[in-house]
């Protein structure tokens, strides 16, 4: 089991697998969001696209969040172990 006293390095966090939330919209593409992630939002014309663009916004919310000390949560899906 992972725990915050094991995640010593900015790279650690960016290994870990958040869950992705898929939302299709009426008028196409995809809107994604990382729940476990406050605000970590992206959109995509198709799914390869969005998924890319998600992972994207992940690296940059675990950077900015490391770079100003911020809490950095941890994957729900691990805590459920």
């Amino acid at each position: 089991m992972i725990t915050k006293d094991k995640l010593t390095t900015l790279e650690d966090y960016l290994n870990l697998n958040y869950s992705i939330t898929f939302y299709p919209e009426n008028e196409g593409g995809y809107t994604v969001v990382i729940q476990d992630l406050q605000g970590c939002i992206s959109e995509g014309d198709t799914l390869e696209e969005a998924i890319e663009n998600i992972l994207d916004a992940k690296k940059i919310w675990l950077e900015t969040a490391w770079e100003y000390q911020d809490i950095i949560p941890l994957p729900s899906t691990l805590m459920k172990n």
